[in-house]
């Protein structure tokens, strides 16, 4: 649900000793890395250590602070201004190389929804990101990639995270959609490259067409999974890549943690008996945290789209402009401006003529009239249902006079 947090630990673990309260000795895992002007890691040490966390910080006063907007935050945590610019300096080097080897920065919001103290959904929108989470994200994404990098090549028992290249088929299936827009992604099966897609979404950033291009260059990509074998990171353009990070909220980096440290307290010189047995229990303990991540993932979405439904429960009649996400057999997908998403079925299109699905181009196209409705156009819409228990909206078309 979104008003609560199931830890993966008990509470008293997550909650106590594995939280990093203020002023409180922790023992962690870290990563030590020198990391030149270029963003290259030129050399790493994994070790135990003790952290002691001097001030918890929040992404909003952090933001606060970088964008120098709040002159009571700053005042209250000058002591620390030099280490966050700091920071920022380094994510924005790191942010610069991924770039520069091509990954793929999918532009779409997620939706921000606000509940009162009974759970009710008071307000909807798109959850802005800002420079505080652009620093603990490329922060985790190159720890990830120097503790997998590493352990790789020491051929340990280990699980990665791995983004297989997508399919030529799907490849061939979007550029046809492409096509009427001026774009192409180029490559071959044997030679595909995600600098390709990070192209393309340079050149449609601020375009009315960006959000329904970048939703269908994610739907091209295959699913991110678990594996005990190494196959690289394509979305992120990264040879080697595993979820160290979080070990008390995902299991695979808490598989990981225990890994990594035997091979620390045993300096590396480990008993061949325990690493067969890490190897042989490796593939089943990554196939299924692949498979509860996607169950996971749909209880989110289902609990998000509960939410949207009973938000826009008291919205009907409405009319609000959208864009149209997505072109059916049966009708079309309509989102607006606050994420919110529904379908308008040929029925409540209002217009007095059958409509043939061309499924190559994603178009509804007029018998008569010839009239076509397509992705990414824009569209005036009425709510005319939202059912909770179903989790499904329903608009209306709002013809022009």
């Amino acid at each position: 649900m979104l008003d609560r947090v199931i830890p993966m630990l008990p509470p008293k673990l997550s909650n106590g000793i594995c939280s990093l309260n203020e002023k409180e000795d922790r023992f962690t895992l870290s990563v030590e890395m020198e990391i030149d002007k270029f963003g290259q890691v030129i050399d790493s040490n994994v070790f135990k250590s003790l952290i002691n966390v001097t001030k918890r910080m929040s992404y909003k006063d952090v933001t606060k602070i970088l964008e120098n907007s709040d002159k009571k935050i700053i005042k209250e945590n000058e002591n620390y201004i030099n280490e966050f610019k700091k920071m920022e300096e380094l994510a924005k080097i790191l942010q610069k190389r991924r770039k520069l080897l091509g990954s793929i920065d999918l532009d779409i919001p997620e939706s921000k929804i606000v509940l009162d103290e009974n759970g009710k959904v008071v307000e909807i929108g798109k959850y802005e990101l800002t420079i505080a989470n652009s620093i603990i994200e490329q922060f985790m994404l190159i720890a990830n990639e120097t503790i997998a990098e590493k352990f790789y090549w020491l051929e340990a028992p280990f699980i990665y995270r791995v983004h297989e290249t997508p399919d030529l088929e799907k490849i061939n299936e979007l550029n046809k959609f492409l096509f009427d827009f001026g774009y192409k992604i180029k490559g071959s099966k044997e030679n595909l490259h995600p600098k390709e897609f990070s192209k393309v979404l340079e050149q449609i950033k601020q375009k009315p067409e960006e959000r329904v291009i970048s939703t269908l260059i994610l739907r091209t990509l295959k699913l991110a999974k678990y594996e005990n074998k190494n196959k690289g990171h394509f979305g992120i353009a990264s040879r080697y890549y595993c979820h160290f990070t979080s070990p008390i909220r995902r299991y695979p980096d808490l598989f990981i943690h225990r890994i990594i440290s035997n091979y620390l307290e045993n300096r590396y010189n480990v008993k061949e008996k325990w690493k067969q047995e890490y190897i042989n229990i490796a593939d089943s303990v990554a196939n299924q945290s692949s498979e509860k991540e996607k169950i996971a993932q749909k209880a989110q979405r289902d609990s998000l789209d509960l939410k949207k439904a009973e938000y826009m429960q008291d919205k009907i009649g409405n009319i609000y402009e959208g864009i149209i996400s997505s072109v059916t057999n049966f009708g079309i997908f309509v989102e607006l401006q606050n994420t919110v998403e529904g379908l308008i079925r040929f029925e409540n299109l209002g217009e007095k003529e059958y409509f043939i699905y061309d499924d190559e181009h994603k178009h509804l196209i007029g018998e008569k009239t010839k009239k076509i409705y397509k992705l990414g156009d824009k569209i005036k819409i009425q709510v005319i249902e939202a059912n909770k228990e179903t989790r499904k909206i329903a608009f209306a078309n709002v013809l022009k006079d």
